[in-house]
């Protein structure tokens, strides 16, 4: 993001409900009150996110301090401080929690089964037991599911890429546990099969872990990196993509922002903005009466390319005249 881009960012988070933290209205027992648990440290890392969901607040009428009330926390990836958050905002007895994101999610669905959780950008719900089927969820959780799309992304770095016979696959051992990734990397190895490619699953143990991983890849010709759809991932999305131009490595990921934001060379997914703008009208429907069990999980349904030539240009690399047509977004 261009600086001017995120001053902008700021100032419109500013203007649809300022910092957390800010001096709330005395009446707070009038106005519903919304918890919300985010993953980065604070709201500037959270800022293109949050601008967005406040902007989905906003487009249903509700202005925090005004028409509600939010209390929010930011965890810095940390999974205990995720596990502390979730009770605390359950303790509070806000009407509506709002997940940013599957750790968030967990936390807050194992701190209660009572208060309507909306979560945002959760890869697998079901899997993750925060809901029995998607059209109609019976607990208390519904949301926005962002399927993980691996196999679309190692199909176009194939089509990218003919020579790639490797791929370096970045997992973060804090969001899975060691059953959840064993059948992730079984997946992934079973549609990599089918493209002539070979998986080289690389396990980061938290952000401070990434430039020990890095270190690990192989920087032959053959080899390309790419990341499971992670939180971490994308907070840490410049380290991740200045980490991988320094090993001479092209690497795709799952949202665009890694592209545009962040220097990788290809994304394909879904626009994360857009669901955090779009959990507005589940929180709405829940403010109005509605129960999650009416709400079902929606999942997108545009995905976008995106390329960065630039860094292209830093690997000396050339990108088919196909995929460039295919392409939703080019940096230059």
């Amino acid at each position: 993001m261009k600086r001017r881009d995120l001053l902008k960012a700021i100032a419109l988070t500013a203007a649809f409900g300022g910092c957390p933290g800010a001096a709330r209205p005395q009446n707070r027992q009038k106005i519903p009150g919304i918890g919300v648990l985010w993953h980065a440290a604070n709201a500037v890392e959270e800022v293109i996110p949050r601008t967005a969901f406040l902007q989905g607040l906003q487009d249903h009428g509700y202005l925090d301090g005004h028409h509600i009330a939010l209390e929010e926390r930011f965890p810095a990836e940390q999974p205990e401080r995720f596990r502390a958050y979730a009770d605390e905002l359950a303790s509070l007895s806000v009407d509506i929690v709002v997940a940013a994101g599957r750790p968030s999610a967990l936390a807050l669905h194992a701190a209660t089964k009572t208060i309507p959780l909306v979560f945002i950008a959760v890869y697998d719900p079901i899997e993750d037991g925060l809901v029995d089927n998607l059209a109609r969820p019976t607990g208390n959780a519904t949301g926005l599911s962002l399927p993980d799309l691996i196999g679309k992304r190692l199909e176009l770095f194939k089509e990218t890429f003919p020579n790639l016979s490797r791929v370096a696959l970045l997992l973060n051992s804090d969001a899975m546990d060691a059953a959840q990734r064993l059948r992730y990397i079984e997946g992934v190895q079973l549609e990599a099969r089918a493209l002539g490619l070979a998986i080289n699953p690389i396990e980061v143990n938290g952000a401070a872990d990434l430039e020990r991983a890095f270190s690990t890849i192989d920087q032959g010709s053959a080899t390309g990196i790419a990341s499971a759809a992670d939180a971490m991932f994308y907070n840490e999305r410049r380290r991740v993509g200045a980490l991988a131009i320094s090993r001479g490595l092209p690497m795709i990921t799952s949202n665009a922002l890694y592209v545009t934001d962040g220097g990788a060379l290809l994304a394909y997914g879904a626009s994360t903005p857009a669901m955090f703008r779009r959990s507005g009208s589940y929180i709405d429907r829940l403010l109005k009466g509605g129960k999650p069990s009416d709400l079902p999980v929606e999942q997108p349904t545009i995905f976008t390319l995106s390329i960065n030539l630039a860094t292209a240009k830093m690997l000396n690399v050339k990108i088919p005249q196909t995929i460039l047509l295919r392409a939703d977004s080019i940096i230059e």
